[in-house]
């Protein structure tokens, strides 16, 4: 059974599981999606509509705007920042001040299992591939293979991580191996994936 903090902002248009947790001063918008044992940290936004599968976490203050679209298992360290205006200004240029409906939301996709870093910030539009992990501090201005771990501003891949949040051991000819589980991973094509 999950925990909905009374001090947290919650719309009663949101739908969230029965399992999921909102803590302190959190906002869930409207129509935003929790899943299955999400936990929504202290003082996070959630914004409209956003998806969130299950199993994911979403730590103290982060920020998800809207339309970000967040898979199962996903993980958002502290102070993070997924965006959502491509072309961000307060007035138009006339000078006055511009409203929702003088801009298009762009979003950020979050694949299954992946993970970003405290205080990263993904700039919309961009997809973090599944099993990803974003470097505490990074900007993310371009899409995340699957299984990369990238950092820097901008964020470029540095190493392949397995399933386990690990780096891997590069054991030649495009193999490499998770040194906690001993998965095998192969890279073809600056792609990786699970070797068979």
């Amino acid at each position: 059974m999950g925990t909905l903090h009374p001090t947290a902002d919650i719309s009663p248009e949101a739908n969230i599981a029965d399992s999921a947790s909102v803590w302190h001063y959190a906002q869930v918008r409207e129509n935003a999606t929790l899943g299955e044992n999400c936990i929504v940290g202290r003082g996070a936004y959630i914004g409209t509509g956003v998806q969130m599968g299950d199993n994911c976490k979403v730590q103290n203050y982060a920020l998800v705007y809207e339309p970000a679209e967040i898979g199962n298992g996903v993980f958002i360290g502290p102070a993070a920042v997924l965006t959502n205006d491509e072309f961000p200004r307060a007035v138009s240029p006339d000078g006055t001040i511009k409203s929702g409906h003088d801009w298009v939301a762009v979003g950020v996709t979050i694949k299954d299992g992946a993970s970003i870093g405290a205080r990263a910030v993904c700039v919309a539009p961009v997809t973090v591939g599944a099993w990803a992990l974003v470097a505490a501090g990074s900007v993310v201005t371009r899409d995340v293979p699957d299984f990369a771990l990238v950092a820097g501003v901008p964020a470029r891949r540095i190493r392949w991580v397995g399933k386990a949040g690990f780096p891997l051991e590069d054991q030649g000819n495009g193999l490499f191996i998770c040194p906690k589980t001993g998965q095998k991973y192969r890279e073809e094509n600056e792609q990786l994936h699970e070797d068979a």
